[in-house]
């Protein structure tokens, strides 16, 4: 059985103090939910005082991006040590606005992959496909495409601990939602072609999210498919109230 990650991915909100008075307000309201993870994953210059103020918590913390290189003069960069120092235990691989807004290609996802699970920290890597993909029926091929090429050369042993998240673009902030079996579907198709590229055990435990205006009103119904092992939220996890009742749901 899979156990369920319900992450929350912050984007680009809550400064150091904002992160803190969060954490400080979601903990009492998850306090004894045992039977799943949970992540969240602030903005860079918060996660040395997410990290402390998380330390008597069983939430984890995670990073939105990294760098693929251990160091070096890369201006603007963080390398995956430097994330797993500061007490990282995941990290966000390939998010739909990285690679609409900064370039992010399949192969800069296959090379943070790597750099990743090289330090330990568990990858969650994100496909998905765009509305007019969608429309065009190229939902498939756009995932395969994506899997195919962001886990090439990585064998089985090496991502062990993968997470993988599907986030339809169109659903993205947008409000709009994949119907569960709509995303089923897709959860599905991805689970098939992780078992054609690196076997069936890593593929039956590799969990798979949704992403996609998760809310605490449509959490159950996603839950409930036999694919879908947790969430990447974003809008929702901005707030304790709406991100607790997701990470409770039933």
């Amino acid at each position: 059985m899979r156990r369920p990650l319900i992450a929350g991915n912050w984007k680009m909100y809550k400064t150091s103090a904002e992160a803190v008075d969060f954490v400080r307000q979601l903990a009492p309201l998850v306090n004894g939910v045992n039977d799943r993870d949970i992540m969240i994953a602030p903005a860079f210059p918060a996660l040395e005082a997410a990290a402390a103020a998380l330390k008597s918590t069983a939430i984890a913390l995670g990073a939105q991006d990294l760098f693929w290189e251990a160091e070096g003069a890369f201006t603007g960069q963080v390398a995956p040590r430097m994330l797993a120092a500061c007490g990282c235990r995941y990290v966000i691989i390939g998010h739909s606005e990285r690679r609409q807004y900064f370039g992010e290609t399949d192969e800069t996802v296959r090379r943070k992959l790597q750099a990743a699970v090289q330090v330990g920290l568990i990858p969650v890597m994100c496909v998905g496909e765009t509305e007019k993909e969608r429309e065009a029926g190229q939902t498939f091929p756009i995932l395969d495409k994506q899997l195919q090429n962001g886990l090439k050369g990585l064998i089985a042993d090496d991502l062990a601990s993968l997470v993988i998240a599907y986030e339809p673009v169109w659903a993205i902030g947008t409000g709009k939602t994949a119907t569960a079996d709509q995303a089923q579907e897709a959860h599905r198709f991805i689970r098939s072609q992780v078992a054609q590229l690196l076997g069936f055990p890593l593929a039956d435990a590799t969990r798979i999210l949704y992403g996609g205006s998760v809310k605490p009103e449509n959490i159950a119904e996603l839950m409930a498919m036999a694919d879908i092992d947790g969430a990447l939220v974003g809008g929702a996890s901005l707030k304790p109230d709406s991100f607790s009742r997701i990470v409770k749901f039933s």
